[in-house]
């Protein structure tokens, strides 16, 4: 995770009135199962969390390796565990469609990128964050 620790991707979903909603999501709350499956930890309350659990869809956009994936997903809500460290909202995500996308006339060389300012209680969070993403 140390390595990862500047890294963020997008994650949109859709308002109530269905416009657009974008978030960045870190290396600390999203894990992947598998090539099909992640987790997911949101902050409660927020707009995005309220439209995943309204819609139990989402678009993950990550870069990696000079491509964009975009990633959708289908949610479905695992809630809040009750005995958390970091009391956020977890989601089983089942990837449902995903793009690879280059461009010809151009190299992608970077996504978000983002610097901590407290890396060390940062990256123990997001440890106990996935930690209690997997239950």
């Amino acid at each position: 995770m140390q390595d990862k620790q500047h890294e963020a991707m997008l994650f949109m979903t859709v308002t109530e009135d269905g416009w657009p909603h974008n978030a960045m999501v870190s290396v600390g709350e999203v894990v992947a199962l598998d090539k099909e499956n992640l987790r997911i930890a949101l902050w409660p309350g927020t707009t995005t969390a309220k439209n995943c659990i309204r819609t139990k869809k989402a678009t993950l956009v990550s870069v990696y390796k000079g491509k964009v994936f975009y990633v959708r997903l289908a949610l479905s809500p695992l809630g809040v565990l009750a005995d958390a460290k970091h009391p956020l909202e977890r989601f089983a995500a089942k990837v449902i469609f995903y793009k690879e996308d280059t461009a010809k006339y151009a190299e992608i060389t970077s996504g978000i990128h983002i610097d901590l300012k407290d890396p060390e209680s940062v990256l123990d969070r997001w440890k106990e964050t996935i930690r209690e993403t997997l239950r």
